[in-house]
């Protein structure tokens, strides 16, 4: 089944690249976000996450939503588009989540003229030879052109450059780090014509502060230099989640 038909795609089958208003534009302001686990970890998102994305041109979901209505929430706010993680599929016997347009296995976008990729999980960091980025590439977009890849997961979040694609992981605003539920963090994609900058930000009481982890690069990424400020990775909190 083709990437325009539905979010059901074979292992290695190359998947169409959408485009949409956002392609023709320069600049881009993206929320990222990823492992809502919503209402496991609480009965709806914490309300800085919708302030800190009231200005944002669009939103990213990493997957593992679970419940559909934190997509129509935060489609309020802008257009949005959602990996569709094991958690809506059913594992630990979670309801399987309904077809939904925003919510493909993975998505290839042109936003503002850079290729971003979203999809729920990348083998971060690799153990080659197997579990490799280019790997993950081959499988789940059936191509390695790939400017920028957004995931989740793992909720750890990071920012990675390997080889030529810039890889974000948001972590997650509720279980941060696998831990119960408080306040995680989230991230931000800026697109300024080939410039290319991701963010890292702790939520707060207060909204969020930060960045705590950011990189920028120009695409395509292997012809240029890479400014980077190091990860300073959010501090673990007694208490794991069950």
């Amino acid at each position: 089944m083709s990437a325009t038909n539905g979010p059901n795609l074979l292992d290695g089958e190359a998947i169409a690249l959408h485009r949409c208003d956002l392609s023709e534009r320069t600049s881009l302001r993206i929320g990222l976000i990823s492992d809502t686990h919503i209402p496991e970890a609480r009965a709806e998102l914490w309300p800085q996450v919708f302030s800190v994305f009231a200005d944002v041109d669009l939103i990213l979901h990493g997957g593992d939503i679970h419940d559909l209505v934190v997509l129509d929430q935060l489609a309020e706010l802008a257009p949005l588009f959602s990996a569709r993680g094991n958690g809506e599929d059913g594992s630990a016997g979670r309801p399987v989540a309904a077809d939904d347009p925003r919510l493909r296995y993975s998505w290839l976008l042109d936003l503002a003229g850079v290729r971003v990729g979203l999809t729920h999980d990348l083998p971060m960091p690799e153990h080659p030879p197997h579990l490799t980025v280019d790997r993950w590439k081959d499988r789940r977009f059936g191509t390695r052109d790939i400017d920028v890849i957004i995931y989740g997961d793992s909720h750890v979040e990071r920012i990675d450059v390997v080889g030529d694609t810039l890889c974000v992981n948001p972590g997650s605003p509720t279980y941060p780090h696998n831990l119960n539920t408080q306040l995680g963090t989230l991230g931000f994609l800026e697109i300024e014509g080939s410039a290319v900058r991701a963010s890292l930000w702790q939520l707060t009481d207060d909204g969020i502060t930060g960045p705590f982890s950011e990189l920028a690069v120009t695409v395509p990424i292997n012809t240029v230099p890479i400014t980077t400020v190091p990860i300073n990775t959010v501090p673990d909190e007694p208490g794991e989640r069950p």
